[in-house]
């Protein structure tokens, strides 16, 4: 493909993108992102496959600022998934409360 091909891709995958996210209820924006953590982990895929044949250093560049923001969003998605899990676990009794009840 030229390069031409590929910018086309890349600007109609935003738009597409966008469209899809801002459809979404507020209220399952959380939820969906433990779902997301499965597209972030093809995007690394994608930025190792592109890295391995890189044929010039602007593409291993980009290639290794994909990988990164990819490994970053992919453990930020992770960590905000176990926050929300977090919030639906009973809590612990604290000392105060057991000797109030006691």
């Amino acid at each position: 493909m030229d390069g031409v091909a590929l910018l086309t891709i890349f600007v109609l995958s935003i738009f597409v993108g966008f469209e899809v996210v801002s459809k979404v209820s507020t209220v399952l924006h959380t939820p969906l992102m433990s779902g997301a953590n499965a597209i972030h982990g093809i995007v690394l895929l994608g930025g190792i496959t592109v890295a391995g044949s890189a044929e010039g250093p602007v593409e291993l560049t980009l290639a290794v600022i994909a990988i990164l923001l990819g490994a970053i969003n992919l453990v930020g998605g992770f960590v905000v998934t176990d926050r929300m899990l977090e919030m639906f676990k009973p809590r612990k009794a604290t000392a105060e409360t057991k000797e109030g009840s006691a």
